[in-house]
């Protein structure tokens, strides 16, 4: 099936994406985050506040390894981990639905630019505090009852449409 050792994936070029959770308790959705930037070779994902950090049984069962291969990192405040992103030149994106953000298909990419993603806790969202640091905001669009998606089902969309977008212009290989 072609498939990457994680010393292949950790030498393999990476989607110039980083994947911010700003207090997400859930460890099963820790996990699945970790499995489905595996899934893209997103290059980081950030893991801020409450967020659980591997190694923890409960992150495993769902990313099935994922949090060997997939580098992160811990911050204990996500607006650190925004202002790191910020002076590394990289564009910052919350996943919010507010006045003025973009949704997810309009979204214009350009080649040779880092991005970040903030995906918020399962109840309150992504900080205001954070928001507010943020370059922008992203929304995905919905069109049922319902107006909100599980935090790892929102990453694996917006990931995937990066994936899309950015990954085209750049070096991530395809296999």
């Amino acid at each position: 099936m072609h498939r990457l050792s994680v010393d292949e994936f950790k030498a393999a070029s990476k989607l110039p994406l980083i994947v911010v959770l700003d207090n997400v308790r859930s460890l099963h959705n820790v996990g699945s985050v970790l499995r489905s930037c595996d899934a893209f070779r997103v290059e980081a994902v950030y893991l801020c506040g409450i967020t659980a950090t591997p190694p923890s049984a409960e992150i495993h069962k769902t990313a099935l390894g994922a949090e060997d291969s997939v580098a992160w990192k811990y911050f204990a405040q996500t607006t650190d981990a925004i202002n790191e992103l910020h002076a590394k030149g990289t564009k910052v994106f919350a996943v919010e639905q507010v006045a003025g953000s973009t949704m997810l298909q309009d979204l214009d990419t350009e080649v040779g630019t880092r991005y970040a993603v903030v995906l918020g806790n399962e109840v309150k969202g992504v900080q205001q505090t954070v928001v507010d640091l943020c370059d922008s905001c992203l929304e995905i669009p919905q069109f049922g009852t319902k107006h909100s998606l599980n935090v790892s089902v929102a990453a694996g969309i917006v990931v995937w449409e990066f994936a899309k977008k950015i990954g085209k212009g750049e070096e991530v290989e395809k296999r």
